[in-house]
């Protein structure tokens, strides 16, 4: 089967086979948590470039040629598993992304029991949303320019927002030292948090749940095939495939070695295409199915 046959299967269904493979993103996930009910999660965004036609509706470019993701994640027993995945489109505010993704945890029947987001989320919007859950987000030091240690309350200065419509949140400020051009330089992190733990406990608890997100990203990445396509929902498509083998690839990586998990994804595409519609909607049936006994082994 040809690629534009896929494409344009894919461009005629619209969101319907993306819904369908994020919900079984999510069933990887949920499969590995069975039991649980709490997590801790992080929340970021990625951003897909690409050179050549440009793209409409786009949320991070006005020229179209680039593309931010946002997903959530949990760790759990030493694998990076996603639980929600949003594309962010021309309009969509930062709290706005934040609510979907907190929506799609809830909806898995999950509680959240702490919430970490880098300083791209840092908005007045953002902190009274996560403020109903225990959270660590960063901050622009330059927004609340405190440049030395730090430990004690704040409150947004936002000149959207009159001043009894602003947040207060503790803040932690603290200095890493870096060495640039031979000279020993200081530079400054912030940090805000409704946590009532040591200053010490907080930043390494924000760094313990914040950083898995990162490797995710570079590896879904490492998934993501090759297309000039300028559609967007094509383009969203095979981000959320590069997220399924992610997924998949979290769970066999403990009992095999790439390239085994290379062959079982051809053994997966050598099945019978010529009806896409149940390829798509069933194709990682038979992962999924052995997900138990890899496992238990």
């Amino acid at each position: 089967m040809s690629p534009q046959t896929v494409r344009n299967y894919v461009e005629e269904q619209g969101t319907e086979v993306i819904e369908k493979l994020l919900e079984s993103m999510r069933r990887i996930s949920m499969e590995i948590l069975k039991g649980v009910k709490e997590v801790d999660i992080s929340i970021d965004w990625t951003t897909k470039t690409w050179y050549g036609k440009p793209v409409e509706g786009l949320g991070s470019s006005a020229k179209g040629n680039s593309w931010n993701y946002a997903t959530a994640i949990t760790k759990y027993q030493n694998m990076v598993l996603l639980l929600a995945f949003v594309p962010q489109v021309n309009g969509m505010s930062k709290d706005e992304i934040v609510k979907l993704l907190m929506e799609q945890i809830v909806g898995m029947g999950l509680k959240v029991g702490l919430v970490t987001l880098d300083a791209g989320f840092y908005t007045v919007e953002v902190l009274k949303f996560i403020s109903q859950f225990k959270f660590v987000i960063g901050v622009p030091v330059g927004d609340v320019k405190i440049y030395e240690e730090f430990d004690g309350e704040y409150t947004t200065n936002s000149k959207r927002y009159k001043k009894e419509e602003q947040v207060k949140f503790r803040l932690l400020v603290y200095g890493k030292e870096i060495v640039k051009k031979r000279k020993k330089t200081v530079v400054y992190f912030a940090r805000a948090t409704n946590l009532d733990l040591p200053k010490r406990e907080v930043l390494k608890l924000y760094n313990k749940v914040r950083s898995p997100i990162e490797t995710s990203y570079r590896n879904i990445k490492a998934f993501l095939p090759f297309t000039s396509s300028t559609k967007f929902i094509f383009r969203e498509l095979i981000f959320v495939l590069a997220m399924i083998f992610y997924s998949l690839y979290t769970v066999f990586k403990n009992v095999m070695t790439r390239e085994e998990f290379r062959l079982l994804l051809i053994l997966c595409f050598l099945d019978d295409l010529s009806d896409l519609k149940d390829f798509i909607f069933n194709l990682e049936e038979t992962l999924i199915n052995t997900i138990d006994l890899f496992l238990w082994r």
